[in-house]
């Protein structure tokens, strides 16, 4: 068997490895071609394909296999490479286990082969509970705006290994890293990554059901940080990530950088009154601070919410790191716009506003979105992933002038307000096809909502268990909400609704 350990570049000898890509979703298929460019022997396997892929490979030259039909004894694979979410326990990583049968993720064969087209681009990399995704379309847009050719990849929906292998290249790659990637990423060796700076936004349980405990899915996140060479990113409201950065081992002169909503101290960024500063990235930041921009530019740029400035902050102290100039930092945010079902306001009808925040995945970012506003109708439920929400329940009962839940599963939901807020007025909605899930849960909602109240949709949960994913579901929000209104959209003001700024901005209902 080859050391598959010594193949730390393009233009090592990949000829002829067998590898068994394990999934043939859009990162599966990046990594099946990549590894046949290279002249590898590539099996992909996954429970189900649809024939448009399998063609796919059949031109590039890999060879498909239902999962059921697999017989890895016979292909006897050298190297298996296995996409995000695959569960611990899947048949070809316990084969692998047992036979010392290394398995890397997407991100492990990125970083070997990174340099195809010479020089490598710079890494910069993004990962936390919530609000990674806009964080690093921040990042991407700031970079962009600055003259420089920058891709957000990974976890947002880019594989990493299509754009090593964009024939123009790129000056820095923003990367987007779950739980799930980082599990597999090695921390030493030639498949650790050493991105330029790096950040973790928050640690809150997410995934529970894949990492096995809190304390497995932070160690995993902290990863991120390991092998960083200019700025380890923290956040001074999540002591959690802090201390990720103590555990780390990074190139010598990399500093840590915090951010946060509060007065900043030396080598962090923060607020003073309604100023954005920097005190981390000037030689004089013991005696001063470096104005980047102001909350009332950040309104403008819909940024204006706390989870929305926890993020800016955080993306300005990566862009910071690498040299950006405030000017730059200022002119840039102001032409950024945030990404579709991320706090969206849908519509406003007779002082009600919609809002759709179909990213609030998990409690963390769902509270980030329940503390944006005063009096909120609730739309939440759908698949857990083994976290608990009662304690979102009981945080939020003040502001909760109803509760709308939906999913296959209601039942953790409905257990939560009865414990915690039985006072608030619930309504399930038993619908179980896609189709109607969405009019029956706006149609309920409108009847709760007066004037003053936000319809929230925020649902603290996955989404697959009645749609396709969370786009999909905020998609249905959307067009229930317009035709619930009759297809009315903005009709009184554009950006309706009064933000309680008096959250920590520490979650997110992105990413």
């Amino acid at each position: 068997m080859r050391d598959v350990d010594s193949l730390a570049s393009w233009h090592a000898d990949w000829k002829g490895l067998r590898v068994v890509v394990l999934g043939l979703g859009v990162t599966g298929f990046s990594v099946a071609d990549t590894l046949a460019e290279l002249g590898a022997a590539v099996l992909v396997t996954a429970a189900k394909a649809t024939p448009e892929r399998r063609q796919m490979l059949e031109v590039i030259g890999a060879e498909f296999v239902d999962e059921s039909s697999l017989d890895l004894e016979t292909f006897d694979p050298e190297l298996v490479v296995v996409s995000p979410g695959y569960p611990l326990t899947h048949p070809v990583l316990t084969w692998a286990a047992a036979r010392g049968v290394p398995v890397w993720g997407d991100i492990e064969l990125a970083w070997r082969v990174r340099d195809k087209l010479g020089d490598p681009a710079d890494w910069i990399a993004v990962t936390g509970t919530n609000g990674k995704t806009t964080t690093v379309q921040l990042v991407t847009h700031l970079l962009e705006s600055a003259g420089l050719r920058a891709a957000a990849v990974g976890n947002i929906g880019v594989p990493v290994l299509d754009a090593i292998r964009y024939p123009a290249g790129f000056d820095v790659l923003v990367v987007e890293l779950s739980s799930f990637q980082l599990h597999w990423m090695p921390r030493t060796g030639p498949g650790a990554i050493a991105p330029a700076s790096s950040a973790v936004l928050n640690i809150a349980d997410d995934h529970l059901d894949f990492h096995g405990s809190r304390e497995a899915y932070a160690e995993a996140k902290g990863t991120v940080y390991w092998n960083t060479r200019l700025a380890c990113v923290y956040n001074r409201a999540d002591e959690a990530t802090m201390h990720l950065v103590e555990e780390a081992e990074v190139h010598e002169g990399c500093r840590a950088v915090s951010f946060g909503l509060d007065t900043p101290g030396p080598s962090d960024l923060g607020m003073v009154g309604d100023l954005v500063v920097d005190r981390a990235f000037l030689d004089s930041r013991h005696k001063e601070a470096l104005e980047l921009t102001t909350h009332g530019e950040l309104a403008e740029a819909g940024l204006a919410s706390p989870h929305m400035v926890a993020n800016v902050l955080a993306a300005a102290a990566l862009v910071r790191s690498v040299g950006m100039t405030p000017e730059s930092v200022r002119a840039g945010l102001a032409t950024f716009r945030v990404d579709h079902h991320r706090t969206e306001v849908i519509a406003t009808r007779d002082g009600v506003v919609w809002v759709d925040d179909s990213k609030a995945t998990n409690p963390h970012a769902a509270d980030a979105a329940l503390r944006s506003f005063a009096s909120v109708v609730w739309i939440v439920g759908g698949l857990l992933k083994g976290v608990d929400i009662a304690p979102l329940v009981l945080q939020h009962k003040s502001r909760l002038r109803g509760a709308v839940v939906i999913g296959v599963n209601r039942l953790p939901v409905v257990e939560a307000f009865a414990r915690h807020a039985p006072e608030v007025p619930l309504i399930e909605v038993d619908a179980t096809d896609t189709d109607g899930v969405m009019p029956h849960a706006v149609r309920i909602a409108g009847g709760m909502a007066s004037q003053g109240d936000t319809v929230l949709m925020a649902p603290a949960a996955a989404s697959m268990d009645q749609f396709i994913d969370y786009a999909d579901r905020g998609d249905r929000f959307a067009r229930a909400v317009a035709e619930h209104l009759g297809g009315a959209g903005d009709d009184d003001d554009a950006h309706p609704g009064t933000p309680d700024t008096g959250g920590t901005g520490t979650g997110s209902s992105a990413g």
